[in-house]
């Protein structure tokens, strides 16, 4: 059970010195039960209360990283059950899985195929993040095979999948240096498999069977090894979904430490729609690591771009540096047009003008990250601030002319922006899809 603010009060030194960053000892007191500040902030505190307290100020879902220097993934060290609370911060890891049944230039092809899943999405890359070798075959040296085949093939960060102590072993014996992510220790094999983990420094994955079981076979574990990832054990989706929940629920508002770990899970279905679906839902309710066996780029894109949406700050909207951007080989009488720095509008807008095969420039205008609509309903999207960044951007020296197209949505500003900046404004369409098509008519 966590301690609440008095109970850490009545072990700190209640010097209210400041020195904390708090006019107080119990403002402090109150700040730490809240995980909004950490116990080290305190210069004067016991060893005997770091003891005691090092619980409360730990974070409620360890951090745990898997991976070699340079393709490690975190995950854990959340503190929130809703972004729009704080913010997610170390986005859900999607593995494919790669049976060690495979082999010779069939492993290759898979190994590659799976390389290959990455993806430019407003103006970022991103991939899948793990591969999850899994012991098929039952064998050992098989398996220690195909992991070395995957290994050298890939960089990514990699879950051995194995109950057997002796092919893990083998596989570890392979990659351990690489600190993968070890699956599973039950409670049938927990004790060998901690050993394993120990040997190896690498983080480990505790399978039980629902939540109970797997509340007490990580207490098991974790006296004697911390660097924890759990998994409930349930492939029902809608049961899963409920107990992963209640998971989540219990690390950080209860700070119940046997669940204060990160979550693994594994997808059930063999229809590629339907375990998009399950994929999906464990994106949103909280695992960090979600293993799949489908590997097309279209069904993993969608994936990548819900875990793009839900994994940044929504009180930071993603954007762009407001500027002048040039799209092909501009020229002094190239079109220009005008959009805001939000990423996604940018974005849009810039495929579709580079579709046209007509260059132009494009002006993305500071609006702290929002869309047309939303920047002009603030006031920071109109014919003044526009007409403003005109100037400040360098654009007046770029061009010949002073023609620029506007979004349609905003046609309104029109006689502002004229009157304001002295350029001739063009309405364009209000959907970035009607560019190419504007654009051919106007400028080709």
């Amino acid at each position: 059970m966590a301690l609440t603010g008095l109970d850490i009060y009545k072990l700190l030194p209640k010097t209210n010195c400041k020195e904390c960053g708090n006019p107080t000892c119990l403002a402090f007191a109150m700040a730490l039960a809240a995980s909004k500040t950490s116990l080290d902030k305190c210069p004067h505190v016991s060893e005997q209360a770091k003891e005691t307290l090092g619980g409360a100020s730990a974070p409620p879902i360890k951090l745990v990283k898997v991976g070699k220097s340079g393709y490690e993934r975190e995950l854990g060290d959340e503190v929130v059950l809703f972004r729009h609370d704080k913010a997610f911060f170390h986005p859900t890891c999607i593995a494919i899985e790669i049976s060690d049944m495979l082999s010779g230039t069939e492993l290759e092809a898979k190994v590659e195929k799976v390389n290959a899943l990455a993806f430019e999405r407003v103006g970022q890359t991103v991939s899948i993040d793990m591969i999850a070798v899994r012991n098929d075959s039952g064998n050992p040296d098989t398996f220690a095979n195909a992991v070395k085949a995957v290994a050298d093939k890939t960089c990514f960060a990699t879950v051995l999948i194995s109950e057997d102590p002796a092919a893990m072993e083998k596989g570890l014996a392979v990659i351990g240096s690489s600190k993968p992510l070890i699956y599973a220790a039950t409670e049938a094999n927990y004790e060998k498999i901690v050993e394993l983990a120990k040997k190896y420094d690498c983080p480990l994955a505790v399978k039980g069977e629902g939540l109970d079981a797997t509340a007490a076979l990580v207490e098991k574990v974790a006296a004697s090894y911390k660097e924890l990832v759990i998994d409930i054990g349930t492939r029902n989706l809608s049961q899963a979904l409920a107990e992963m929940t209640q998971i989540r629920r219990l690390a950080i508002k209860k700070r119940f430490r046997p669940l204060g770990y990160p979550v693994i899970a594994f997808t059930a279905s063999d229809n590629p729609r339907d375990e998009i679906m399950e994929a999906s839902v464990y994106i949103t309710k909280y695992a960090s690591v979600v293993v799949m066996k489908a590997d097309e780029k279209s069904q993993i894109l969608p994936l990548t771009a819900l875990r793009m949406n839900i994994y940044t700050d929504p009180q930071k909207p993603s954007q762009v540096e407001p500027k002048v951007y040039q799209i092909g080989a501009v020229t002094k009488d190239s079109p220009v047009y005008v959009t805001t720095n939000f990423s996604l509008t940018y974005y849009t807008v810039e495929g579709e003008i580079s579709g046209s095969k007509i260059p132009s420039y494009i002006i993305a205008c500071p609006t702290d990250g929002t869309s047309v609509l939303t920047a002009w309903a603030a006031g920071k999207f109109n014919g003044e601030k526009i007409a403003e960044f005109l100037k400040a951007c360098g654009i007046e020296d770029m061009v010949s002319h002073r023609n620029i197209v506007i979004p349609g949505y905003v046609a309104v500003i029109k006689g502002a922006l004229e009157e304001k900046s002295g350029w001739k404004v063009t309405v364009g369409p209000a959907e970035a899809s009607g560019l190419p098509a504007f654009a051919k008519a106007h400028f080709a």
